[in-house]
């Protein structure tokens, strides 16, 4: 009788699989097609099941599946997991008035929050009126289709500073940011993303070449996780800012949270080895790994490999790389001569295979 029980609620949920899968199979809608890649997986897989099905035959689902009850139910909830659709929302709950010398000007609070996550996924940032006129004005000039008919908020020669005025640009903001995210090709764009995320990377690197490490830490740590949600596409961009918290953690003589760090950079690289930050991280990576009696043998033969590949005669260490990041141009820097992988960077420095 419980063998009875149990097959019967097998062929329930079946059932319901079924169900469940016929729906998926719809169309979907426009603005399903306009979501980032993470919540495009789902309807990859609907257009290709034949690979879907070499890639996973234990997956299949079908009459005589021979899948207990509780793995189908773990296999759907992994389905659910990879299907669901990642994205951001805007807010601007407040803003402050700044007042200098010679200007005065409204700072609005923007808090950017993940769908379905709380505290520990939102990023604040806060950025001025101008700097939603300059995003604009940038956007224009890429996509000025797709923006014929928003409207920015204008300009006015008197009541900027009024409570009525703040509240109403507030919300036009908000509803700005929101719009431009619904749009894939603006959401993705290198204008759209330095408007959230270049002024605090900027912040970060000047405390960076100033010695402040604690603080430029502090800042990046901040940064990466809307850089990650805002690039999920092109992981390599996010490898500059993990490459400055390497740094900065092992000026700080964190040589564990630099290599962990340094593993996720890698990741992001993959197979792109001819990116300007491979080989300075294998040669950080190298260091660490012997600095934390870790195996470095793997790293050390890629390092080679990419040398046997490469013309290793011009060269910066990572953090050379690190410091001339967003550094203005016409601005002298020291690190702004190259050098040869013989050649030390001070001329009384003492060439070693780890000196990074």
């Amino acid at each position: 009788m419980d063998q009875d029980s149990h097959c019967a609620a097998e062929r329930e949920l079946l059932e319901a699989v079924s169900r469940i899968t016929t729906s998926s199979t719809t169309s979907p809608s426009d603005e399903e097609e306009n979501q980032p890649e993470a919540g495009i997986s789902c309807q990859m897989r609907k257009e290709n099941p034949e690979k879907d099905d070499t890639q996973d035959s234990s997956a299949t689902l079908g009459p005589n599946s021979s899948m207990t009850t509780k793995e189908l139910q773990e296999y759907w909830r992994n389905e659910k997991r990879q299907c669901k659709q990642i994205k951001l929302l805007f807010e601007i709950p407040s803003t402050r008035i700044v007042e200098h010398h010679l200007s005065k000007y409204v700072m609005y609070k923007i808090i950017i929050l993940q769908t379905g996550s709380f505290d520990s996924n939102k990023s604040v940032i806060e950025r001025r009126y101008s700097d939603f006129e300059k995003l604009h004005r940038n956007l224009l000039e890429e996509f000025s289709e797709e923006l014929e008919d928003v409207t920015f908020p204008k300009k006015t020669l008197t009541g900027n500073f009024t409570e009525e005025i703040i509240n109403e640009r507030k919300l036009a903001f908000k509803d700005y940011l929101r719009l431009l995210y619904s749009m894939k090709y603006i959401r993705r764009s290198k204008k759209f993303i330095d408007f959230l995320t270049r002024p605090e990377l900027q912040e970060a690197y000047g405390c960076l070449r100033g010695g402040q490490y604690t603080k430029a830490l502090e800042i990046l740590v901040e940064v990466i996780g809307l850089q990650e949600r805002l690039t999920r596409g092109n992981p390599v961009a996010t490898v500059p800012t993990l490459c400055a918290i390497v740094v900065c953690h092992k000026d700080l003589e964190n040589p564990a949270s630099a290599f962990e760090y340094g593993e996720k950079a890698l990741a992001r690289l993959g197979v792109h080895t001819s990116h300007r930050y491979y080989m300075p991280l294998l040669e950080t990576m190298i260091a660490l790994a012997y600095e934390l009696g870790k195996d470095f043998l793997s790293l050390q033969e890629k390092l080679e490999e990419w040398k046997t590949k490469k013309d290793p005669i011009r060269v910066f260490t990572l953090k050379e790389l690190a410091v001339r990041e967003y550094v203005r141009k016409g601005i002298h820097f020291p690190f702004g001569r190259q050098r040869t992988l013989k050649q030390p960077l001070f001329a009384a420095a003492t060439p070693s295979p780890f000196k990074t």
